[in-house]
């Protein structure tokens, strides 16, 4: 069998740092917001070319983080609207919904998959207050005349970035596009610790003391509450982990994109839609996802060969039984793609051979 992702394997070569970290961890007996967070927050800030990182529990913290931050500085207000894409995981809407804004979906692309910059021209209104740019599957796209639109238009631009560590287009690098961006660091991520976690990369001082205070109660120091915040910080031991992994980050999305170009030069079968990649430095591949007509025709052949493959996502967030107030929508190009989206096998641990015959049973197919 070859699994869709096996993390066992990937984090094999770790296991010894892995225990060596947690000795020293119960040595400290230091288990919250201490050393192992602050310097990862610095290194994470450095490879993201930003000045400043927070790290929070998980991914969809850390973009409901950015909009409460925002609400409480006064940048925004309760309700003003957010421009997000349509094709995204339900993450997205939350935290929007969750920051007591209102989310506008609008529809993507067939090429893509994620928001262009005519989309934006077409959906922006007065009363547009942000954009919330999701790098979809680990591309970017897009990023320098969608950071000048919403300069010109005097908009936020937020990054989804969850699934793009390390991914560049235009000279600029995913967290150091928009004017905050948020990161998971889930265990199936290109930089995955081994549990949940997440950050927020940015270049302003203040929002990022404000985020700071939030995830911690609403206080700058103990039982001191100038917030009403929450509780979400980086665990220690997971922001250990991570900075063992952080400096193989590139070497690891590097083996991810020769993989995608194989796939992309060797799957011929025309029943298969292969991603759009123009630059590959704008894609780490996160999800190598492909369409198919009859997704479960597709997966149950490859299953019968032993091939795993997920779905991401199979229903668009406005389709979801939680979404009621977002069931009037109509957008097709995203509906479309959740209804055909497969991911196939794509991560550093595939060897050639198991490449090989991935290749080789799509193309039966």
């Amino acid at each position: 069998m070859i699994p869709y992702l096996n993390l066992k394997k990937i984090n094999r070569p770790y296991q010894d740092a892995f225990l060596e970290k947690t000795k020293l961890f119960f040595e400290k007996g230091h288990y919250i917001l201490g050393d192992e967070v602050l310097k990862f927050e610095q290194e994470f800030a450095s490879y993201c070319n930003v000045s400043h990182c927070v790290g929070v529990g998980n991914g969809l913290d850390a973009l409901v983080l950015i909009f409460k931050a925002y609400v409480a500085l006064g940048v925004l207000k309760p309700g003003d609207e957010v421009l997000v894409p349509a094709n995204t995981y339900i993450a997205s809407i939350l935290a929007i919904e969750n920051a007591g804004l209102t989310p506008k979906l609008v529809d993507t692309n067939f090429l893509n998959y994620n928001l262009t910059i005519d989309v934006l021209q077409q959906q922006v209104t007065q009363n547009t207050k942000a954009v919330l740019m999701i790098h979809l599957y680990g591309q970017i796209t897009d990023a320098l005349v969608i950071k000048t639109f919403c300069k010109d238009f005097g908009l936020l631009l937020i990054e989804d970035a969850a699934q793009a560590h390390g991914a560049i287009c235009n000279d600029l690098k995913a967290g150091a596009i928009g004017n905050a961006a948020g990161f998971s660091f889930y265990p199936g991520k290109n930089l995955g610790c081994l549990g949940d976690g997440g950050a927020i990369t940015t270049n302003n001082a203040q929002l990022a003391d404000c985020v700071r205070s939030l995830r911690n109660y609403g206080s700058e120091f103990k039982y001191h509450n100038i917030y009403k915040g929450i509780n979400s910080r980086l665990d220690e031991l997971q922001a250990a982990f991570l900075r063992l992994k952080l400096p193989d980050l590139d070497f690891d999305n590097k083996k991810r994109q020769g993989i995608a170009k194989r796939y992309l030069s060797k799957i011929t079968n025309p029943l298969v839609v292969l991603p759009f990649v123009t630059d590959f430095n704008a894609h780490v591949f996160h999800i190598f996802p492909v369409r198919v007509e009859n997704r479960a025709e597709f997966q149950n052949y490859l299953m019968e060969h032993e091939i795993q493959t997920l779905i991401h996502y199979p229903i668009p967030p406005h389709k979801q039984q939680a979404m009621i107030e977002l069931h009037h929508l109509y957008l097709p190009i995203s509906e479309l793609i959740h209804k055909q989206i497969v991911s196939i096998p794509l991560n550093p641990s595939l060897t050639v051979e198991e490449q090989d015959f991935i290749i080789e049973k799509i193309n039966g197919y």
